[in-house]
């Protein structure tokens, strides 16, 4: 599996080739607390890194969804229309929210590894 790089804004992405599966920290679904409502992205939309792509919602907050990279939409985890405790209960897995066809791979360069991310979080 690979390296899963994370941005400051509680995104993460894990690459495969040239698709990038994006999803939310286990840290930032701790602080939101039960996810109630995830707004997924259409297939075919772009999203740039550093911009908003979708909302988050739980019983505490509605939060904006940052991209920590840019592309093409290619797939939404439609599961989390039904289930988007997924999010909290496997965020690195189940609980992913889309994938993107990368459109600017060095974008990659500017996230954190999973050390760094920590270190960011005072962990």
């Amino acid at each position: 599996m690979s390296e899963i790089k994370f941005a400051k804004e509680h995104t993460w992405v894990r690459v495969d080739g040239e698709i990038g599966t994006i999803g939310i920290s286990d840290y930032a679904q701790a602080q939101l607390g039960k996810i109630i409502y995830v707004e997924l992205p259409e297939e075919e939309k772009e999203i740039t890194a550093g911009e908003p792509f979708g909302q988050i919602e739980s019983n505490k907050v509605m939060s904006e969804l940052i991209a920590p990279v840019s592309g093409e939409v290619v797939e939404s985890n439609e599961e989390l229309d039904d289930k988007p405790r997924l999010v909290n209960e496997s965020p690195y897995d189940q609980g992913w929210i889309t994938k993107v066809k990368l459109s600017n791979p060095s974008e990659l360069d500017e996230l954190m590894d999973e050390a760094a991310y920590k270190a960011s979080l005072g962990k």
